[in-house]
């Protein structure tokens, strides 16, 4: 809070309020803003500190492993073994800094993105109302909000006109509470503060101005967040890497204890053996998996970002590959988004110069949601000579999506004695609350054949692809204001009709969708002839329809099966839209939802993927998971298979890695007990993981098999562990053939063992990445060119080690014979062979 302030400032009447900020109605100045900014710091809850350079630099030495290897080379140090405890420091901190660099190159990228979806807000500077980052708010600025807003600080309300704002996420009040300027009792709770608006609710409809009191960490919004933590929820991919990891522990001990066990048996020395043991087990750990996984998931943002997809959450890339359902509406998705009054009709079906004045009036003095429908009817009443030089806005009964209407009170010069009450919204909310209908310039009482004959004309209208909305009057008298009350006994005077034609491309895009394994639902508040017309014209299966009454008569179960049948939800109420998300979950979907709209939010926090657009009101961008930078569902399938093959890519490093290194050391672990010397210095097996980890860097790049960027791919702990066994036995199979050539056939010494099986685990563990990368036969593959490369280079340092004196005598090693190359190579081959013949049953089976 602001210094001098009151604690209790909902207590305090406006004009001691912005004398305590030293503030004033006009707002800050820019130089008083910029010190303040200063002072108290950017306007955001975010904890910056987690995702610093020192605190990325101290992630990559939490591993307890890499703890222990420090450990063990202070007692090198200790007993003055210099060599290996600079060797083993030496890799450690190289590892450390190398996934230190990616993980910090991938934030700032990703940071970089998140920028171009950062909120802003209008703000009062200079006398002027300026558009700024939220960031920038400081307390004492005087703000503007309006329907669609997320509001942005926590403050005092000075004007509103028709102000809601939804309070969920702090109060847990679904309905929106009207908030309007005044004075409340200090010891008032939060939801009773009525004169306020908090940071992280959203404006659902009207105008407000608000004195900015509390910024960032001491808003409402900072304390729940302090109290309970910002971590994200766990995803399913996490989630799985998470529990795959206990798996590997589970493993890393056993076999730690065992090689110690074994170690001190044969009286090897203690420091040696615990080395070696630990050494071990790192070179089991896919100790690069976060930067990795970062840095493959931030390369497949960028790489979308180019492609007209913002990535907001990282995380959500993992959950597009596996989307197998999108749920959208039709409008300026399907359709062009370009709405326009086609026709003002009356009830004989005749255009109505009327009804399109009365349409006029109602859309040019509504205050609260900015849309494409009010926005048509304004520009063709301009277009048409209206104005609104006779009438006065009286008051206004805000549109919510309950009774689905809007009404505007107007008077007709200042002295008029009665008002005209103008109503517009669907057919049955506008039918609900009339009387008489005007039909030949005469109001008659609305009889059930009148009823028909309207309901007729809307199906009429709704079958040739028009959406209807329909509009209402009757005269009122002066009254201090009105409320819903007074939306009674009205007179039912027409039909707007406007269009919004399908995109000539959204037939391709469905197919190209289906293609990919994703099936299309449009979930629509319109009618349903209007959402059959466009489902025709997109190519959209019709026989299956569920309608919101439908849906509001059935229980969870009974909408989970209707639900997973239907491609057409019609005359949907907002909350009916997670219901149908959530039901679509529980028949095992992973289910992605697009939408740009205020009662869009739930629905797109249910969603596994939220998918929303560039030009969407805040509170739909703020809780999406990708943006579209525009709003066509072709962009939308490019990210789907970009993240595809971000999601297969990172599965590729997870499986081979693992694979890789779990046959090497379950090698290792069974020969030791019958080698006299150790197979390998801990410091050899560091430096085979170092090397072997360099070519994994450049997974992030690789290309992609079509077929895998055609379906869906979900995180499957147990294929992983099957992958890892299979493929880690096979690798074992080799290591043995190798272990008895080097022991029988050439009587190799400990110094030329350990070279020889160096040599040959690094190229195995190299090679078999050209091999596993793909599911079809390698040949036919071709990785890409930043792999291949490193791959290439890292084989031919394997081979040549042992050939660089200094080198070589640093880590232990020895030249070996020309003859005993060819037969570790011949081993290579053999093990890449029996590899891809694995491979083709695995995928079979």
């Amino acid at each position: 809070m602001a210094p001098n302030m009151p604690m209790a400032y909902w207590a305090e009447d406006a004009t001691s309020l912005i004398a305590s900020l030293k503030s004033r109605r006009g707002g800050l100045s820019s130089e008083e803003a910029a010190g303040r900014l200063r002072s108290y710091g950017a306007n955001s809850v975010d904890d910056s500190k987690g995702t610093g350079p020192f605190r990325l630099l101290g992630r990559q030495f939490e591993s307890p492993l890499v703890l222990v290897l420090i450990f063990g080379a202070a007692l090198s140090f200790i007993l003055q073994q210099w060599t290996d405890a600079g060797i083993i420091l030496v890799i450690v901190v190289t590892s450390a800094l190398l996934g230190f660099y990616q993980e910090y190159k991938a934030s700032a990228a990703l940071l970089e993105l998140r920028q171009r979806l950062a909120l802003t807000a209008k703000v009062m500077r200079d006398g002027k109302t300026v558009s700024l980052p939220a960031a920038d708010i400081v307390p004492g600025d005087i703000i503007q909000l309006s329907a669609g807003n997320l509001v942005p600080a926590d403050g005092l309300v000075l004007t509103a006109t028709d102000f809601l704002v939804t309070e969920a996420s702090l109060t847990g009040e679904s309905m929106p509470v009207e908030k309007r300027p005044g004075v409340v009792a200090a010891d008032a709770s939060i939801g009773r503060r009525t004169n306020c608006a908090f940071s992280g609710t959203s404006v659902r409809s009207g105008l407000a101005t608000m004195l900015v009191v509390n910024t960032g960490s001491t808003t409402a919004l900072g304390d729940v967040a302090k109290s309970l933590g910002t971590a994200e929820p766990e995803t399913e991919f996490a989630r799985g890497i998470r529990q795959f990891g206990y798996l590997l522990v589970k493993v890393m001990i056993v076999m730690v204890l065992f090689v110690l066990t074994v170690s001190q048996l044969m009286g090897r020395p203690l420091i040696e053996s615990l080395l070696f043991a630990v050494a071990l087990a790192v070179g089991m750990t896919p100790e690069l998996l976060p930067a990795i996984v970062t840095v493959t998931l931030s390369t497949g943002a960028r790489t979308m970002a180019k492609q007209g997809v913002i990535v907001h959450r990282l995380e959500a890339l993992e959950n597009l590959g596996s989307m197998d359902v999108l749920c959208t509406d039709k409008t300026g998705t399907l359709t062009e988004g370009t709405v326009t009054l086609a026709a003002a009709l009356d009830l004989d079906s005749l255009e109505s110069a009327d009804v399109r004045h009365y349409a006029y009036l109602n859309s040019v003095f509504e205050t609260g949601i900015e849309n494409p429908i009010d926005q048509a009817i304004v520009e063709a009443g301009q277009n048409a000579g209206l104005t609104i030089s006779d009438y006065v806005k009286i008051d206004e009964i805000p549109y919510d999506f309950v009774r689905k209407r809007l009404t505007i009170v107007v008077q007709n010069g200042q002295n008029a004695k009665t008002r005209l009450i103008i109503t517009k919204g669907s057919f049955k909310a506008i039918l609900a609350v009339c009387s008489h209908a005007r039909t030949g310039g005469k109001d008659m009482p609305l009889d059930a054949a009148t009823k028909n004959r309207l309901q007729a004309l809307l199906d009429q209208n709704g079958d040739e692809g028009f959406r209807v909305l329909a509009v209402a009057t009757r005269d009122a008298p002066t009254q201090p204001d009105y409320d819903i009350k007074d939306e009674r006994d009205m007179v039912f005077v027409g039909f707007l009709l406007l269009a919004d034609p399908p995109k000539i491309e959204s037939k391709k895009a469905v197919a190209d969708l289906s293609a990919l394994g994703i099936r299309l639902k449009i979930i629509t508040g319109d009618n349903q002839q209007v959402a059959v017309h466009v489902a025709k014209a997109i190519g959209l299966s019709v026989r299956n329809i569920l309608t919101g009454p439908e849906i509001s008569l059935m229980k969870d179960e009974a909408l989970a099966v209707r639900a997973d049948k239907a491609d057409l939800f019609v005359e949907i109420d907002p909350q009916q839209k997670e219901r149908i998300i959530l039901a679509l979950q529980k028949r095992g979907h992973a289910v992605g939802y697009m939408g740009d709209g205020i009662n869009d939010a739930p629905a797109l926090h249910a969603a596994d993927v939220g998918i929303s657009v560039d030009q969407a009101v805040d509170v739909a961008r703020q809780s999406a998971d990708l943006v579209l930078l525009k709003r066509d569902l072709d962009v939308l399938r490019l990210g789907v298979e970009s993240g595809r093959r971000t999601f297969a890519n990172t599965l590729k490093y997870i499986s081979i890695t693992t694979s890789a290194n779990f046959g090497n050391m379950i090698s290792m672990a069974l020969v030791t007990p019958f080698l006299p010397f150790l197979p390998l210095f801990a410091k050899q097996i560091l430096l085979n993981n170092f090397l072997s980890d360099i070519p994994s860097i450049a997974i992030s790049t690789d290309n992609v098999d079509a077929e895998l960027a055609k379906k869906a791919e979900r995180w499957d702990v147990r294929e992983v562990k099957r992958f890892m066994i299979v493929f880690g036995l096979v690798s074992s199979v080799f290591d043995l053939i190798t272990f008895t050539l080097l022991l029988k056939v050439h009587v190799a010494g400990e110094a030329e063992f350990q070279t020889a099986w160096f040599v040959v685990s690094l190229l195995t563990e190299i090679a078999v990445v050209f091999s596993l990368r793909t599911r079809m036969l390698a040949i036919h593959s071709r990785p890409s060119t930043p792999l291949m490369l490193v791959t290439l280079v890292i084989s031919a340092i394997a081979v040549a080690i042992p050939y660089i004196g200094p080198l070589a005598r640093l880590f232990g090693f020895v030249a070996l014979p020309p003859p005993m190359i060819v037969a570790l190579l011949l081993i290579v081959l053999g093990y890449i062979l029996a590899t891809e013949a694995t491979k083709h049953w695995f995928y079979k089976a």
